[in-house]
């Protein structure tokens, strides 16, 4: 009997023992396919700027594919951090998986960042970073690198004669200023050419009078950096109306169809291509895996590439300022 007993008693211990496994299983495979909730602050949603629209397309579709509940916003411009920042702070109180964010500054957005974090809350910075190492992940182009690819380009052009101006976008941005000490750290010696540097706020019509007011203080500028599409297409409608084209060289950043065009035409005689819909898309897959406790990267670089107008035509330069992928935002975003 006892015997009996004992067999009966090691039956049930070892049913309960699978009860539980089983409940565990099943319990991690909710969770594993539960609905995410997350969002993505952006620095704008600009319909007319190609570069945040293929951003925000990649992040959709993305989202798509792995179950996530996105919701987007944006401050009114991209330089405007204090409407950010109250962005973030009722992005907080929705308590979400993870909160992505493209900082509007480098140093005022870190103290909102903070709370993100101490609120338990997944961090993924989209294309900017902050002055800080809080992030879970940071999903953007190596914007040093990619100012280097400018100095690099710039070098085989310089001359005892050569004056140099920067037209970036938004001063307190990670990305304005990588990407000038990229280039003037590649300019070693030859840094000192640079005569002005200004600040567009990311405001086409800003970058184009800027520009103007420039080549009236500097009459003798031959080569201009645009650090970002505003700065790009504002500074090349400028000295295209001022009839400039063929004194100053343009250097500009990133790829919508207009700078394409002024690409083409001569206007502009290189850009610096990123991929805005990849860190789109692998922002929401870092975020994803980090909230599941998967692998994921820390540093994930999208990468850039410099391309020339004698070059465009390639098949392989014609994919970077032509990308499928990129043309997709309109779908996703009906």
């Amino acid at each position: 009997m006892r015997n009996k007993n004992n067999f009966l008693g090691k039956i049930i211990v070892t049913f309960a023992i699978i009860l539980v496994i089983l409940i565990v299983i099943s319990l991690r495979n909710i969770n594993k396919d539960r609905l995410l909730e997350m969002i993505y602050i952006s620095k704008s949603v600009d319909q007319n700027n190609e570069f945040w629209m293929a951003l925000t397309s990649g992040a959709k579709m993305a989202s798509k594919e792995y179950n996530v509940n996105l919701t987007v916003v944006a401050p009114s411009d991209e330089a405007n951090y204090k409407e950010q920042n109250e962005l973030i702070s009722e992005a907080i109180k929705k308590k979400p998986d993870a909160i992505l964010l493209s900082p509007s500054s480098y140093t005022e957005t870190k103290d909102m960042a903070e709370k993100i974090k101490e609120n338990g809350i997944k961090l993924i910075l989209i294309d900017c970073t902050i002055d800080s190492d809080l992030a879970d992940s940071i999903v953007s182009t190596g914007n040093y690198d990619a100012g280097e690819k400018m100095g690099i380009y710039m070098k085989n052009l310089i001359n005892k004669e050569t004056k140099i101006a920067i037209v970036s976008h938004v001063k307190e941005s990670s990305t304005a200023i990588d990407r000038e000490n990229g280039l003037r750290d590649t300019l070693g010696d030859d840094e000192d050419k640079i005569v002005d540097v200004v600040f567009c706020e990311s405001k086409y019509d800003k970058a184009y009078n800027l520009t103007k007011q420039l080549i009236e203080e500097h009459p003798d500028i031959n080569i201009i950096a645009a650090l970002n599409e505003y700065s790009s297409i504002g500074a090349a409608k400028a000295i295209k109306e001022l009839g400039l084209s063929k004194q100053i060289v343009i250097i500009g950043f990133d790829n919508s169809i207009e700078e394409v065009k002024l690409l083409e035409e001569g206007v502009i005689n290189a850009i610096v291509i990123q991929k805005p819909f990849n860190m789109g898309y692998f922002g929401i897959e870092q975020a994803v895996n980090i909230v599941k406790g998967q692998n994921y990267i820390k540093y994930l670089d999208c990468g850039s590439e410099l391309i020339i107008k004698e070059d465009m035509y390639t098949e392989e330069n014609q994919k970077m300022l032509f990308p499928f992928l990129g043309r997709q935002f309109r779908e996703v975003s009906e």
